[in-house]
């Protein structure tokens, strides 16, 4: 699915005067020194806007970047800021160094500025965080706080493939039935981060309180690889270590972790281009043979003694807007290699599949066809061999995708369901509201097969779409569909 504009990340530059002042104290309850204090001032303030600023100081061990985390109360948004990169996400505001302020030593301070737009209320933020260690509060030992979520204790299904079924280590049959949870894709390759918004027990367990039992995860490739424009604090092993990290969450919650390559390298400037820069900032026609083999091979050695784990081997393959032919289109899904009209060498699926093989990995693959994973029709013909006879045929839908009716459905996706596993890893629509996707589900739990929803963001449900309208799972008028289906068939 493409995504809404990188305008949704804030991250403007410039300076501002600072007139007057609300400040927030910091407080440290016995005298001792916290570990890092944040005055948090309003300098100004409008019918509809305010100017806000941080003053940062750090009384850790020296570091070599930094990241501030605080939620807004009541809405207010960040508009513009300077001296960091800016970003917000529902509540939550994230200002993260720019490359010329990253180093504090002990003891050192920095300030960083923004404008923001409130209504009704301008509650100042009451909580700060450098680097994950809550600010403003002392060092010395304090009694564990009663979690306000309790730890999960769930454990997710092991599956693999028997027949034309998913199916669990006892054989009995097991539907996917979730969110996409967009972010780990292109924040880091963007500069902001790894997520788009929280992914702590509480995130997920909004997720789970939907009755859903599978999370898809999109990646990047270079992020995992560590590539060099990549910051280093947003990719390889910190990168590896937060989808470790996440996946691990998501499987203590028993939901199934889906780990789906979404953006990868290469320059393509064709037919339906999403960017023509060659790093991996859109979604590319056909995964490169120079980065995606062993991008695969590394994370299927990362979770190969995971069978609840799930890989997804490329988002939306799309090499028919770049071939002559629909037999060439397919034959490049399958094979790689030079396929007309793309310019850098393709891995195609089998390449994909046997590197995962390679690595020891046993776990079930998802696979999408033609036409951004909407055509299926010619997918058995070419599907890749696989020796641990674990694959699984991806579907996306959309209401504005070619094959988005029952007949289509009828006659191309049913003989595919008939032989292998089906999963529509991405379902939904741009009216923000869920009049096709409950077709669309109707549809595939008459078979029982499984789906998806995009996506688990708070983003605008026309331009995302976005199920929800903030991390706690409160659904927009389109996710409300999948929420109430969701806990209709789990309850």
């Amino acid at each position: 699915m493409r995504h809404p504009p990188r305008s949704v990340l804030l991250a403007v530059t410039g300076a501002v005067a600072l007139v007057g002042a609300a400040l927030v104290p910091v407080v440290s309850a016995s005298g001792a020194t916290p570990a890092c204090t944040v005055e948090y001032t309003v300098t100004s303030q409008w019918d509809t806007g305010f100017q806000g600023s941080v003053t940062i100081t750090n009384n850790m061990a020296a570091v070599s970047s930094w990241s501030l985390g605080f939620d807004f109360a009541n809405g207010q948004k960040v508009t513009q800021g300077w001296n960091a990169k800016w970003s917000q996400s529902g509540t939550t505001v994230t200002a993260v160094n720019e490359s010329w302020n990253g180093s504090l030593a002990t003891g050192a301070s920095v300030s960083a500025g923004f404008l923001g737009s409130w209504s009704g209320s301008n509650t100042v933020p009451t909580t700060f965080k450098l680097n994950g260690t809550t600010c403003n509060v002392d060092t010395e030992p304090t009694p564990t706080p009663t979690p306000t979520e309790p730890p999960a204790t769930g454990t997710a299904p092991a599956l693999h493939v028997s027949g034309a079924k998913l199916v669990a280590a006892d054989g009995t049959a097991h539907r996917l039935l979730g969110v996409n949870r967009s972010g780990g894709e292109f924040m880091c390759v963007q500069g902001y981060g790894i997520w788009d918004g929280p992914v702590d027990d509480a995130a997920i367990k909004a997720i789970a309180d939907w009755k859903a039992n599978a999370v898809r995860i999109p990646l990047n490739e270079e992020c995992w690889l560590g590539l060099s424009n990549v910051k280093s604090e947003y990719g390889g092993a910190n990168y590896i270590n937060a989808v470790k990290e996440l996946v691990s969450r998501v499987e203590s919650f028993g939901l199934t972790p889906i780990l789906d390559l979404h953006w990868t390298y290469g320059q393509y400037t064709g037919n339906s281009a999403g960017c023509s820069d060659v790093h991996a900032t859109c979604q590319k026609p056909m995964p490169d043979a120079q980065y995606t083999p062993s991008f695969w091979s590394s994370v299927a050695g990362t979770f190969k003694d995971d069978p609840a784990a799930v890989f997804d081997l490329f988002n939306e393959p799309y090499p028919d807007r770049a071939t002559a032919t629909t037999t060439q289109a397919w034959e490049c899904w399958r094979d790689g290699g030079t396929c007309s009209g793309i310019g850098y060498q393709v891995a195609g699926m089998q390449d994909l599949v046997d590197s995962i093989r390679a690595a020891g990995a046993k776990n079930v693959i998802m696979i999408g066809g033609l036409a951004y994973s909407n055509d299926l029709s010619q997918w058995l013909t070419y599907r890749p061999t696989d020796p641990a006879g674990n694959l699984v045929a991806s579907y996306h839908v959309y209401n504005f995708n070619t094959c988005a009716s029952e007949s289509c459905w009828n006659s191309s996706l049913a003989p595919v369901a008939a032989q292998v596993p089906l999963v529509a890893g991405e379902i939904g629509e741009n009216t923000c509201s869920h009049a096709f996707v409950d077709q669309v589900m109707k549809w595939f739990d008459d078979r029982g097969l499984s789906y998806l929803g995009w996506t688990w963001n708070t983003w605008d449900c026309s331009s995302g779409p976005s199920l929800i309208s903030d991390y706690s799972g409160t659904p927009t008028a389109y996710g409300v569909g999948l929420r109430d289906h969701l806990q209709t068939i789990n309850p």
